[in-house]
């Protein structure tokens, strides 16, 4: 597992999902205007306003998010960066990456939904000072790419690790050489399908009991769900099978209308 995208591979087709991607993808605009409005000299705005026009955000809100940030929009509040961590069921490391424009608002529902799991919300460094590193993460499409020329151009970059699935690839960098091999890719010629700075697990806790596994899984959709959270991280090592169970059980006990 490791990750929990909240704006990357969404698909949902309601309304309310919708409407969660394009907050998060106006709060990520809104936060990297902070290097300037500019995006042809920015290029993290650039990418930012790439990223959200890959997922059909439309331009008003776009230009709404860079207003934000230059403060030509007078109503709106400046968004910030928080991270909250602890555990899940299992001794599952947990990490959430929120960002806000009111943590008064934003940290009592974190607080909530560790709660309700049986957890009380940890210090900042309780979690990710010890379970894991703080790296570049680049997802690569190469499904027309060969294998043997991927990992030649993989050796001409500062990358410490990579993980071939299917036809993505996972390229872990440390946090200084991160631009760099993004931009080395980039110019091999890979498509990037997401990248930027994440946690990555130094080691994987194997959960095999599916009331945990169950649990794990609504606590972690439960986090996707708050409107301020953007990524959540774990180290849950779930094998798909287990998984797909606990997935299609919660789809046939979800109500509906």
């Amino acid at each position: 597992m490791g990750r929990w995208p909240v704006v990357a591979g969404k698909k949902e087709a309601s309304a309310q999902a919708r409407a969660k991607v394009f907050t998060i993808h106006a709060k990520l605009i809104s936060l990297a205007a902070a290097g300037g409005v500019d995006p042809s000299l920015n290029s993290t705005l650039a990418d930012a306003i790439a990223n959200a026009r890959k997922e059909s955000v439309p331009n008003d809100i776009i230009d709404r998010a860079i207003k934000r940030w230059g403060g030509l929009d007078k109503d709106s509040k400046q968004v910030e960066e928080i991270y909250y961590e602890w555990y899940a069921p299992g001794w599952v490391g947990v990490i959430i990456r929120a960002l806000t424009d009111n943590k008064n608002r934003t940290a009592p529902n974190i607080r909530h939904i560790f709660s309700a799991y049986g957890w009380s919300m940890g210090e900042t460094g309780s979690v990710s000072n010890f379970l894991f590193d703080y790296r570049g993460i680049i997802l690569l499409n190469i499904a027309d790419k060969s294998v043997d020329t991927l990992e030649e151009h993989i050796m001409e970059t500062s990358a410490i690790d990579y993980s071939i699935l299917d036809s993505q690839v996972e390229i872990i960098t440390d946090k200084a050489h991160f631009l760099e091999t993004k931009k080395t890719l980039e110019w091999f010629g890979y498509e990037i399908i997401s990248a930027g700075l994440g946690y990555k697990a130094k080691n994987y806790i194997e959960v095999s009991d599916f009331d945990k596994a169950l649990k794990i899984y609504k606590m972690l959709e439960d986090f996707g769900n708050d409107e301020d959270v953007e990524w959540v991280w774990n180290n849950a090592d779930i094998n798909n099978t287990l998984w797909q169970e606990v997935a299609e059980h919660i789809e046939s006990h979800r109500f509906r209308t």
